[in-house]
């Protein structure tokens, strides 16, 4: 069966899964972080894409981007996969894939999803118990965005913008956000709809797309289950495949 067409939009944010194969490590060593980025940094100037939020785990990476071609994501990700594993396996002397197949992504829309995105793509080395803050965790890019430093990785969204006029209360504004609990609904949604190629997205939005993107935007209900064969239809089936004798 050929695989199904990513859903991309031009110029709607998309949340980002690449986990490495077998969930294997993809980074071990702080320059494999740095050269991701860096790779990452220079890919999104030439395929036309603003990322917004990041994290790099330690068998996985997050990212939060827009596209401005329903071409440009495919043509980073593709890149950035082949120029990083390039490096990591000469580093390493090693061969074969470092990922886990195509990436995962689901497109992000409105006010509410994109600001809840940004928390989550951040918030996993918390989730993970690998840290007990955000800003305690080097490698994602919640420095950037809560003011602590300057990431010339990040390009705001519009949302981002909106939370202050003011830079100073922008960054404040942005580090209350994460002085609240996950929200067990959007956790769900967001890890459904990123793995199944879905989106969270408003009506705005939903109105605007074409009829033909509508059905790929939430997971159908599933199908009824394929009967069970009985007793008597296994032995028809047996007997045709000459591997038992009919009885009649």
């Amino acid at each position: 069966m050929p695989r199904q067409a990513r859903l991309v939009v031009p110029n709607v944010s998309l949340h980002i899964l690449q986990r490495g194969h077998d969930r294997r490590e993809c980074f071990r060593h702080d320059t494999d972080y740095l050269v991701y980025l860096s790779n990452l940094r220079e890919l999104c100037a030439t395929t036309g894409c603003a990322l917004h939020a990041y994290c790099l785990m330690t068998n996985h990476v997050h990212l939060f981007l827009t596209p401005t071609s329903t071409e440009a994501c495919a043509l980073l990700m593709r890149s950035l996969g082949q120029r990083y594993v390039q490096y990591f396996n000469r580093r390493y002397e090693r061969r074969g894939t470092l990922w886990e197949g195509r990436f995962r992504s689901c497109l992000v829309d409105s006010p509410q999803y994109v600001v809840a995105c940004y928390r989550y793509v951040e918030l996993n080395p918390v989730r993970a118990g690998m840290v007990a803050s955000p800003s305690a965790y080097e490698w994602s890019s919640y420095a950037g965005n809560a003011g602590h430093v300057s990431n010339r990785l990040l390009t705001a969204h519009a949302e981002y913008l909106g939370l202050a006029t003011d830079l100073a209360m922008r960054h404040a504004a942005y580090r209350d956000l994460f002085a609240v609990a996950d929200e067990p609904a959007f956790l769900a949604a967001v890890r459904d709809a990123t793995n199944g190629g879905f989106s969270i997205i408003g009506d705005q939005l939903k109105a605007r797309l074409p009829q033909e993107t509508q059905g790929r935007l939430k997971r159908k209900p599933p199908g009824p289950r394929p009967r069970q064969p009985t007793a008597e239809t296994r032995d028809d089936i047996s007997a045709e495949l000459g591997l038992r004798p009919r009885t009649s």
